[in-house]
């Protein structure tokens, strides 16, 4: 496996105005994009060719993973190598490919989006709204579980009862290994009460390439969009479809509340901001008593 696909298309309007023109993907955490991160997880477990699925007003993206020259001469005339070394970054983590997806018809047109460009090579899909702390090497266990065993791969994650409802949530049965679960059904945000498990997909997926046939088959479902939930399904029926259960760190940057924890929570673990930081953040806690 080399080729991880990002989607990225999405509108962004929980965070409106601020992604009327900025990607959300492109929203900082601490001093670099949400994005970086998800690509740096994707080559860190070994897959350097990533492929963006984008949309209109998302071209930042694109320069973000591009060179800067001007930039980069500018910072060598002042002999800033460190300042240098973190905007090349970037353009160096990956081989990087682009599509436009026309329509937002939803995460299963994304992922079909790539058809042409992955092929017939198993690959990753790694959602952009979720942030996996890369201590919690959770993509490269996912590759060896498909490596092993064939089929497509997701990863789930338990969450609190009340919680369930929120997400795809899967129904699973043991096997020997004890991280990994067959799925056997998947519920796109199910009822209180009716759901079959507390294991709710998170934004890691392996795919078998075989994913693609069943996606130009699935319908549009819950909102008018091919969600990629419904293809699982059928894979899952097949008795292709197994989970890695993760109890490792996850950080969603898809909603404000959550988005600001993550902020937090990374400057907290920064060497270069922890000293000033944590204790700024106590006094500042301790006057909102």
């Amino acid at each position: 496996m080399t080729k991880a696909v990002v989607p990225a298309a999405g509108l962004g309007t929980r965070f409106l105005p601020a992604t009327k023109a900025t990607p959300k993907e492109m929203l900082p955490v601490v001093d670099k994009p949400a994005i970086q991160y998800v690509v740096e997880e994707a080559v860190s477990a070994g897959l350097n060719d990533v492929l963006l699925i984008t949309g209109r007003s998302k071209r930042s993206i694109e320069d973000h993973f591009d060179r800067a020259y001007e930039l980069e001469e500018a910072l060598t005339a002042k002999e800033d190598w460190d300042k240098l070394r973190l905007v090349r970054e970037s353009s160096e983590l990956a081989t990087m490919h682009y599509v436009r997806q026309g329509d937002p018809k939803g995460l299963g047109h994304a992922v079909l989006c790539a058809a042409q460009h992955v092929g017939h090579e198993p690959f990753a899909v790694l959602l952009g709204d979720d942030l996996i702390d890369p201590r919690d090497p959770l993509l490269t266990r996912m590759i060896d579980i498909r490596q092993q065993f064939g089929g497509s791969v997701v990863a789930l994650m338990q969450v609190d009862p009340e919680e369930v409802a929120h997400y795809g949530c899967a129904a699973i049965e043991a096997t020997g290994e004890d991280d990994v679960v067959m799925i056997t059904d998947l519920v796109e945000k199910p009822a209180p009460g009716t759901a079959p498990s507390r294991w709710i997909i998170i934004g890691r997926y392996v795919c078998d390439p075989e994913v693609f046939d069943v996606l130009r088959e699935t319908l549009p479902g819950r909102g008018g969009e091919i969600q990629l939930t419904d293809a699982l399904k059928v894979l899952a029926a097949k008795g292709e479809l197994r989970g890695v259960l993760f109890h490792g760190r996850r950080f969603d940057t898809g909603n404000k509340l959550d988005y600001l924890r993550t902020l937090v929570t990374f400057a907290a673990e920064r060497p270069d901001l922890a000293s000033e930081f944590i204790p700024w953040l106590r006094k500042f806690l301790e006057e909102q008593q």
